[in-house]
């Protein structure tokens, strides 16, 4: 019973040690996310791409494989393969794979291999930062023999934000950005909330952040700084550019601030008469906190795209109020006092009673105490 229970341990310890090792996908990028935007910047093969390839191909580095031959992309020997290989199970048993001294070295070879292969020429006509298209001409190229190829692809380039590496190597963003953004995504909710730095934003990621909620009876979910626009409108199965015009948005990429990103066209008239503009607010930042379309609410308030906004400012968020405000802003008004009648005010205000008959449109002369009457526009 004794040696029965020992070996049970063992093997469960055994187990749980060989889970540790496990590479997950996010160690698996920060590792090798350098060597795949250099091997962009040599060979023109998209940073995006080489990761999400080396994620399935390799199972994020976990792979028989991988631990065999440092081979991260499943690449055969072919006919013109003079280095190392090891034999391995694949479409066929025993299948030669090419082997190499470092992860590096597969890297690069995986780059020269399509860059130096005809039938992965047309890839390299395509735009580097179109994945889709990418992916696609992998598969129709014949790379891999699984019908989702590219469906699984693109979805590690989207889950896991990878476009940003295409887009360092493409100087379309520098590194420390892509840093921060790392950062803030493998941040846990408690740690954002107790690190200011790792958001533009003073206030804490509210609770219900990741769920689909209503704001101005329009759907949208919180995102934070760092979030991909692409993998947004992929997740919920909208076009990108219907959600950047639903969120007005000019720029695709990584979204440069905590904010709320709404799913639905915005509406013109927000639930609130006005808002108060905060420290550090934009009219962008307004707009969206009220679910409120950007160019209404510059409407509603006279202001051109150029317009700055100075904290404390107030903002109307409805139509006509402004007008509104604006000529009781111009009116002079008086209370009126004890005894006092329209023909003794109409008197003080050098007006007439007929003007003040009008002008508060009174349907008699009886006045009440601390009434207030226009006495002048």
């Amino acid at each position: 019973m004794i040696r029965c229970i020992s070996i049970i341990l063992f093997t469960c310890c055994f187990l749980h040690v060989r889970a540790q090792e496990r590479i997950t996908i996010e160690e698996y990028v920060a590792r090798f996310r350098d060597i795949a935007v250099s091997e962009m910047k040599r060979s023109g093969v998209p940073a995006a791409i080489t990761l999400a390839q080396g994620i399935l191909e390799s199972e994020n580095g976990n792979s028989e494989l991988v631990k065999k031959s440092n081979n991260h992309f499943g690449i055969k020997c072919k006919s013109t393969w003079a280095g190392d290989s090891v034999n391995h199970d694949d479409d066929a048993e025993g299948e030669c794979f090419r082997a190499y001294a470092n992860a590096e070295d597969s890297y690069r070879d995986h780059s020269n291999f399509l860059k130096g292969n005809q039938r992965y020429a047309s890839l390299f006509n395509l735009n580097p930062e179109d994945y889709k298209a990418w992916a696609r001409g992998l598969k129709k190229a014949g790379y891999a023999t699984n019908p989702r190829y590219p469906d699984l692809l693109i979805k590690y380039i989207e889950q896991y934000n990878l476009q940003q590496y295409t887009l360092v190597a493409l100087n379309k963003m520098t590194a420390p950005e892509m840093m921060a953004a790392d950062t803030l995504r493998s941040a846990t909710p408690a740690e954002t909330m107790s690190n200011p730095s790792t958001s533009t934003n003073t206030e804490p990621i509210p609770a219900d952040a990741g769920r689909i909620i209503s704001i101005n009876k329009v759907k949208c979910v919180y995102a934070a700084r760092g979030t991909s626009l692409l993998a947004l409108a992929t997740k919920h199965n909208i076009n990108l550019n219907r959600l950047m015009d639903f969120n007005d948005l000019t720029e695709e990429g990584l979204l440069q601030k905590d904010q709320y990103i709404f799913l639905q066209k915005k509406s013109r008239t927000g639930e609130k008469e006005f808002y108060v503009v905060q420290q550090g607010e934009t009219l962008h930042d307004v707009a969206q906190k009220n679910g409120i379309q950007l160019q209404a609410l510059r409407e509603y308030n006279n202001l051109d795209k150029t317009a700055a906004i100075p904290a404390s400012t107030k903002l109307y968020l409805q139509p006509g109020l402004n007008k509104q405000h604006a000529e009781q802003q111009k009116v002079k008004t008086h209370k009126v006092e004890p005894k006092e009648g329209l023909y003794a005010i109409a008197r003080k205000y050098q007006v007439t009673v007929q003007q003040l008959r009008e002008w508060n449109k009174l349907e008699s002369d009886e006045l009440k105490i601390g009434q207030e009457l226009i006495v002048g526009k």
